[in-house]
């Protein structure tokens, strides 16, 4: 990491990201699309986080979500339409967030998640969205009624918003979406979690052996020090991206909402799998 605003990015991710997650990785949150008919744990996914864009086709969620083979998203849209419209499947991902959350916060008081939502509200309408479309479709959802509703949504714009600038920074760095996949299955995620995103095996090898001869794999698909030096200018760059809405926040709020998630973020980060998609590091401490 090359400076504190980055640096703060990070440690601010840790701390979001697993409240987002709980769409995908809890019971209440599945149980929630199945209930607008949308069965199936990718059914839900694609048609819950593709929502805020509209009864869209397939080719733009290609393009925004970056990492899943075409073919597969081709599959889910559009026909998850035909099963539960983008109203039906946004009321249902915030109602299974919800649910989820106040099963994982139940201890907290009410006055804690108000002012966590405050502070991640204040954080997520500071987002710069210019060039990120997920973020921008997100920030423009109607804010929630409650504090867990609306901590769940500024959350996942402040999420969105970073992934947005994530994929912008692979694109920059010359990476395609198996490329990055079999690089990161080669440093720190388990194969098993990634190789269900629709890509044949013809297209892992293949990525492979680009990575291998730009140096970044050795021919027995180790990471090399180039390939690290490389995927951690990445990071770099995506942090640096995402660094803004703390920034504008401000230290002392920063603080004040990091040490609020800390119970909040912990008891959600025991949801999500190792090695799981999402690549997110342990809380530290």
């Amino acid at each position: 990491m090359t400076d504190e605003p980055g640096r703060t990015a990070r440690l601010m991710w840790t701390h979001f990201e697993p409240v987002h997650a709980v769409t995908y990785f809890h019971p209440r949150a599945r149980a929630a699309y199945e209930a607008v008919g949308l069965r199936g744990y990718w059914r839900g996914y694609f048609a819950g986080r593709s929502a805020p864009l509209g009864a869209t086709e397939a080719a733009p969620v290609i393009s925004a979500f970056f990492t899943f083979a075409p073919p597969m998203v081709a599959r889910a849209l559009p026909a998850v339409w035909r099963l539960a419209t983008p109203q039906e499947a946004l009321r249902a991902r915030l109602t299974g967030a919800v649910q989820a959350l106040a099963e994982l916060t139940y201890e907290l008081p009410e006055t804690h998640l108000a002012e966590t939502a405050d502070l991640l509200e204040r954080a997520a309408g500071s987002a710069q969205t210019a060039g990120r479309v997920l973020g921008a479709v997100n920030a423009a959802l109607p804010i929630g009624e409650y504090p867990l509703a609306r901590m769940w949504q500024a959350a996942t714009t402040l999420r969105e918003h970073r992934g947005d600038g994530h994929v912008a920074a692979l694109v920059a760095a010359g990476l395609d979406p198996v490329e990055t996949l079999a690089y990161r299955v080669a440093v720190d995620m388990s194969p098993v979690n990634l190789l269900g995103r629709g890509w044949s095996e013809e297209q892992w090898q293949a990525a492979r052996e680009r990575l291998a001869r730009r140096g970044w794999l050795t021919p027995d698909g180790t990471a090399t020090d180039h390939g690290r030096a490389g995927f951690q200018a990445v990071e770099d760059a995506t942090d640096r991206a995402a660094a803004h809405p703390w920034e504008a926040l401000g230290p002392d709020d920063t603080d004040r909402l990091r040490e609020l998630l800390e119970p909040i973020a912990r008891s959600c980060h025991t949801l999500i799998p190792e090695g799981s998609p999402i690549g997110l590091p342990a809380l530290p401490g």
